[in-house]
C-alpha cells in the first residue's frame, strides 16, 4: 500500500521535493531550524523575518505552505496571516501560526485571521514536515484551481 493510499490528501516525502515553504519569524535560530528540517526533506525554503519582508516575498516567490510566528515586532503574525488571506490570489494558501503560547485565546484569535493550523513552539522536524505534508497537497490543488 503506498503513502498515498495510507494518507488521501497527503504528500509522500518524495513529493515534498517540489513544494516550497515560506518561514516567517523574527529570530534567526528559529528560521535557520526550520530551514534545516525543511531542506533536508527537499523544500524549497524562502525565509523571511517578519510580516513586512514576508509580503514582499510572497507575490514573487508563489509560496505552497507559509509559516507564521506570532510575536514579531512591526507586523506580528495576526496581521500578517489576516493581510495574506483578505488577498483573493492567496487566500487559499495554508497558514500556519508558530507561537510558544500554546493557549486556547491564541488559537482562536489565529482561527479568526485564517490561519489552518497552530504549532507550538519548540517545533520538531516531524511536526513541521508533518504540516507541510497536509497542507502542501491541499494548497498545490487550490492553487492549481485558482490559475
Amino acid at each position: 500500500m503506498s503513502q498515498e493510499q495510507l494518507n488521501p490528501g497527503k504528500l509522500s516525502l518524495e513529493q515534498l521535493a517540489s513544494v516550497k515553504v515560506m518561514v516567517i519569524d523574527d529570530s534567526n535560530t528559529i528560521r535557520r531550524s526550520a530551514e534545516i528540517f525543511l531542506k533536508n526533506s527537499g523544500c524549497e525554503v524562502i525565509l523571511a523575518e517578519d510580516g513586512f519582508d514576508a509580503l514582499a516575498k510572497i507575490s514573487n516567490e508563489h509560496p505552497d505552505v507559509i509559516f507564521v510566528d506570532i510575536m514579531m515586532p512591526r507586523l506580528d503574525g495576526y496581521q500578517t496571516c489576516s493581510l495574506i488571506k483578505r488577498n483573493a490570489r492567496y487566500k487559499s494558501t495554508p497558514v500556519i501560526m508558530l507561537s510558544s503560547k500554546d493557549g486556547l485565546f491564541d488559537r482562536a484569535r489565529g482561527r479568526m485571521v485564517g490561519s489552518d493550523q497552530y504549532l507550538t513552539k519548540p517545533f520538531t522536524q516531524e511536526t513541521l514536515l508533518d504540516a507541510v505534508q497536509t497542507y502542501a497537497a491541499a494548497g498545490k490543488a487550490n492553487q492549481q484551481e485558482a490559475e
